[in-house]
């Protein structure tokens, strides 16, 4: 049995359309500290470590949500909306445990982590996940000048081959590339 030029034409047309139905295009999923994480680990999980600073750093993790809004990814943001300065940076403190809790456990959970260190701030968690993490192969790290320990940063990166990016732009390429790395394919 031969099919028409014609028809095969209008058959893949409606292929396609009814692909296009039935796998909607990918959006970011956004789990903001300290809601719980997702049970299933059905897409990348990709962790906005580095410059908070309780708050005073720029909100840089607000922009790179809104470039990745269209990748199949778990973003795990630590910027908190409702931190609230005046808890006690100690262990007897609930939400600063909380807090504490959620970041390690979303490090643990994460596929990808990416830290900035922006120039002007001192960020000492961060570069204690980046100590946790240097050996996982799941860090990438920018960190311009400015950033007061930048040449401990420089080292560390170059003796446990942790990726480094020079700009914003490259650290979204970065990780574009990590999470379409880690892509799982589609269930049909």
């Amino acid at each position: 049995m031969s099919i028409r030029p014609f028809r095969a034409a209008a058959t893949l047309q409606a292929v396609a359309l009814a692909c296009a139905v039935a796998y909607p295009a990918a959006a970011a999923t956004v789990v903001t500290s300290p809601a719980a994480l997702p049970a299933d680990h059905a897409a990348p999980r990709l962790f906005l470590g580095g410059s908070i600073d309780m708050g005073h750093a720029p909100d840089w993790q607000k922009q790179m949500i809104a470039d990745l809004a269209d990748e199949d990814v778990v973003i795990l943001n630590p910027r908190r909306p409702d931190w609230d300065p005046a808890w006690r940076p100690e262990a007897d403190e609930p939400e600063f445990r909380r807090q504490v809790e959620w970041e390690l456990a979303a490090l643990d959970s994460a596929d990808v982590i990416v830290l900035y260190l922006a120039p002007g701030t001192q960020s000492p968690v961060s570069l204690l996940e980046m100590g946790l993490h240097a050996h996982d192969g799941k860090l990438i790290v920018l960190c311009p000048e400015g950033y007061w320990r930048k040449g401990n940063v420089d080292i560390t990166a170059k003796r446990y081959g942790i990726e480094q990016v020079a700009d914003m732009k490259e650290l979204l390429a970065a990780t574009r590339a990590r999470l379409a790395a880690l892509a799982r394919p589609a269930k049909r």
